[in-house]
């Protein structure tokens, strides 16, 4: 089974079923990563796409969320993330935006921020 350490806890060892849906995400984007980097060195993983979750992070994780996958990015790789989340908004330069249009339609348009 998986333990995660809380550092910020006196390095408690917790059980990953005691974390909260927050933490639970961080734990697995930081798996996703790793594991990435990991198959990287046999073969270039050059696209990762995340699907949600950055909904139950506290402001705080979300920035340290966030500065990872700018990291990643900047080594080249492309991130695609799926998120409703606001503030990720302005730091996601590159965005298709899905716009509900009724009656089984959508709208899909690209914006680049500058």
């Amino acid at each position: 089974s998986l333990q995660a350490i809380a550092r910020d806890m006196g390095e408690e060892v917790r059980g990953v079923r005691s974390l909260s849906g927050g933490e639970r995400f961080l734990v697995s984007l930081a798996l996703a990563l790793a594991l990435s980097k990991l198959a990287a060195r046999k073969q270039l993983i050059e696209t990762l796409f995340i699907d949600e979750g950055f909904g139950a992070l506290d402001s705080g994780s979300l920035d340290l969320a966030m500065e990872g996958l700018e990291a990643i990015q900047n080594e080249g790789r492309t991130i695609g993330v799926i998120s409703h989340v606001d503030a990720m908004k302005d730091r996601i330069l590159t965005q298709i935006v899905v716009e509900k249009q009724g009656a089984g339609r959508s709208v899909v348009r690209q914006s680049v921020l500058t």
